[in-house]
């Protein structure tokens, strides 16, 4: 059962703050891209002007995400669904040029006599744990369930009591529940100052925090909204799209839900609606959220049309990056080189992320199969790759 916070950690000053210093440049970039159909690796130089393609990877296969660990530069994960062995997570640890299928992939523990069991559909988000814990993978799946490996992602079991507890079975839903592609646990994310304090967002089921390495959990949805007519009291009708921690003030996170963009500055545990700001014809509905790696302030959404279309679509068919710098009071388009109409683009929660260059490059992926990336946060796009299978995720990091 979940139970309530203690006193918060002495941590980080709260809100803003001077953008830390930037990270020693990478040699190159690899930009990952995990698709309905497998899996490609686009491999930019220094300037990220030019690109090399590496792909397809499990042609055929489901690729929910795929993220390389920044402990060590060299492992990368993929969690997948194939047609002949269902669920599983395959793992390289030479950067991609080869890979191997996990021996025990993330399963739910067998239900007891006369009790109907869960089972895993597919592994869903994927997260290197803390820093001072090589080779420790967290994974949620869908439907909701959180899994620990310890061996660079060859076995994993179930991590913490979120899986079998009542309370957080209830507040999961059905499958038959809200998202379309089935609920599903995801933004694991991990305090870079304690490997014991936790993040993770359900959909549906809200957002949620432990202080005590998963042995209790904390629901964290005051000040968020839920579809007109629902309890904005229940956990279950909260749907929180994606949720990120900035690097470089953890003690601030943004959060992308069905009902708006939001931010929550701790020790306070009351989120603020910031996307009230973001242009009226707009709105504030979308699915991806990307922060910059030094810059609290600075925020990126890709806005979706928050009406009755679905799957959601661009706006009106004019698609466009939004970016906040200063931590949501006002919302720029960012749009230059996209097409100017008739651009019907779905981008799902995965589907944009930041590299830690600087000036910082943005990227994101359409379920029509583009690859769009910017090398100046955003001041201009460019398409590295069209008539790929529909985009499920993209990730980048610096390659060293």
């Amino acid at each position: 059962m979940a139970e309530r916070s203690k006193p918060a950690r002495a941590r980080a000053k709260t809100g803003g703050g001077k953008r830390k210093p930037a990270a020693r440049a990478a040699r190159g970039t690899v930009v990952m891209v995990a698709t309905r159909k497998g899996a490609w690796l686009y491999h930019g130089d220094a300037g990220r002007g030019g690109w090399r393609v590496d792909g397809p990877h499990f042609l055929g296969h489901i690729v929910n995400h795929l993220v390389l660990d920044p402990r060590d530069g060299r492992t990368m994960l993929a969690a997948a669904k194939t047609g002949h062995i269902g669920p599983t997570i395959f793992r390289s640890t030479d950067r991609g040029r080869s890979w191997k299928e996990a021996k025990r992939p993330p399963a739910f523990a067998k239900a007891a006599n006369g009790d109907k069991g869960r089972a895993v559909d597919h592994t869903f988000w994927l997260t290197p744990c803390h820093a001072n814990e090589p080779g420790t993978w967290y994974a949620g799946t869908s439907p909701q369930g959180i899994f620990r490996s310890p061996d660079g992602g060859d076995t994993w079991a179930p991590f913490s009591s979120v899986n079998d507890d009542p309370r957080y079975r209830e507040w999961m839903g059905t499958v038959q529940d809200g998202t379309p592609d089935g609920p599903k646990l995801h933004s694991l994310i991990v305090d870079p100052r304690d490997p014991a304090h936790l993040y993770m967002g359900m959909s549906g089921g809200g957002v949620h925090e432990t202080t005590d390495g998963g042995k209790t959990w904390t629901p964290l949805l005051d000040g968020l909204e839920v579809v007109e007519g629902f309890d904005v009291k229940t956990p279950t009708f909260h749907d929180p799209h994606c949720v990120r921690m900035c690097p470089a003030n953890p003690d601030r996170l943004y959060q992308q839900n069905h009902c708006g963009i939001y931010r929550l500055d701790r020790p306070s545990t009351t989120w603020v609606r910031i996307g009230k700001s973001m242009p009226k014809k707009v709105g504030d509905i979308g699915l991806p959220m990307v922060v910059h790696p030094r810059d609290p302030d600075t925020a990126w959404v890709f806005p979706m049309d928050g009406t009755t279309v679905w799957p959601r679509t661009c706006p009106g068919g004019i698609a466009g990056a939004f970016v906040t710098r200063n931590g949501g009071k006002s919302w720029q388009r960012q749009a230059a080189g996209m097409p100017e109409r008739q651009a019907w683009w779905t981008v799902k929660r995965q589907a944009m992320a930041a590299d830690a260059g600087d000036p910082v490059g943005l990227y994101f992926g359409t379920t029509s199969g583009e690859l769009w990336a910017s090398r100046d946060e955003g001041a201009r796009w460019t398409c590295i790759a069209r008539h790929l299978p529909e985009i499920y995720s993209v990730e980048a990091a610096g390659m060293a």
